[in-house]
């Protein structure tokens, strides 16, 4: 425009810019009283989205401001034009951020939910937010009037050449995507691999996975590496197994008696101790005629991997402490040991937990 700048000018504009700064504030104010709402509900999604509004709503709101001040006053047409072209710029990041920000949440909302623990695998997330930030980035270009055609074709060449200089970080890459698209490893499974590692999967990330192990350490292991290895997966077809405790009675016992009285103390453990499945059927199962015992086993129902130690634990003491008050004897190891004196062979009977015999010469 080729007018002056007037007062009127001047008042109108601030009239804009105050009304884009007042509805800015009132959005977020609102929109926080919809996030406590939010997080009420059953799904996680109304709140990401909301997460995400709180964010791009009052920023364009005073885009919206700053546009109607700037479309009173009187400017130029090379400042009117750089000036929309900044402020599209400026709603086009705002969104692009948003919207990244709401895609991965519901991403991952939704591997929460399938795999049905705390943890998230991010490497789903972490692929989607920078799909969407590229295609914000591309967006900002052309807006600018940057060609993007040409920037396609040097990324078409240069991400060969990257590919080649990157070969062990995309084998992590697809392997963690191959991994999780087979499912045969979730967070929050309790894995245990052929080189000795084990634990709970916490994440499984763009390059490698991490493992808590029983202790609290975390094991880091490269994607590669745990897509090639031997693997038991304790937590899947289903979270629920078996775990078998070895015990041994003396030849004199009543079986008939032993296994009534082991059924009993198993009964009191499975509906006693947190973790047990009392609906689990157990099974005593006599396997062995031992040098100085009848061996048989337990076989008895948890419900995860860990809850094993705090069962057999709990179990062992009570078995023990009804053998005895049975009177069940659970013989010790014994072993013969020849002693010679001069041309005399004598043997004896010990116990493996005895100490052994002077030799006399």
């Amino acid at each position: 425009m080729n007018r002056a700048l007037t007062m009127h000018d001047l008042v109108l504009a601030g009239i804009a810019a105050a009304a884009g700064l007042l509805l800015a504030f009132l959005s977020r104010t609102v929109l926080r009283w919809l996030a406590k709402h939010a997080k009420r509900t059953r799904w996680s999604g109304d709140d990401v989205i909301v997460e995400a509004l709180r964010s791009v709503v009052p920023w364009a709101a005073i885009a919206g401001g700053a546009a109607a001040a700037a479309a009173v006053l009187p400017l130029t047409r090379t400042v009117r034009h750089h000036t929309d072209q900044f402020l599209e710029v400026w709603v086009i990041l705002v969104v692009t951020v948003s919207a990244a920000r709401v895609i991965a949440g519901l991403v991952q909302s939704v591997t929460q939910s399938r795999s049905g623990v705390a943890g998230s695998a991010t490497i789903f997330v972490n692929i989607t937010r920078v799909l969407v930030l590229a295609i914000g980035f591309l967006v900002v270009l052309q807006t600018l009037g940057v060609s993007i055609a040409p920037l396609l074709t040097a990324l078409g060449v240069g991400g060969l050449a990257v590919a080649l200089a990157l070969q062990d970080t995309l084998a992590n890459l697809f392997a963690g995507i191959h991994i999780l698209a087979s499912k045969t490893v979730q967070p929050g499974d309790y894995i245990r691999l052929s080189s000795g590692e084990e634990g709970y999967v916490v994440d499984i990330n763009w390059r490698q996975t991490t493992v808590r192990q029983l202790s609290n350490n975390l094991v880091v292991i490269p994607n590669g590496q745990l897509a090639k290895t031997n693997m038991t997966n304790y937590t899947r077809p289903e979270q629920q197994l078996t775990i078998l405790v070895q015990v041994g009675v003396s030849y004199d016992s009543d079986l008939d008696h032993v296994e009534r009285v082991t059924h009993e103390v198993i009964a009191e453990t499975m509906t006693g101790v947190a973790g047990a499945v009392p609906d689990h059927e157990p099974a005593i199962r006599f396997h062995t005629f031992g040098d100085s015992r009848i061996g048989f086993t337990v076989i008895l129902g948890v419900g995860e991997f860990s809850d094993q130690y705090r069962i057999k634990h709990e179990f062992i003491k009570s078995l023990h402490r009804r053998y005895r008050a049975e009177g069940i004897r659970i013989p010790s190891p014994v072993r013969t040991v020849a002693l010679q004196q001069g041309a005399v062979v004598i043997p004896q009977q010990r116990s493996l937990e005895e100490p052994a015999p002077a030799v006399s010469e």
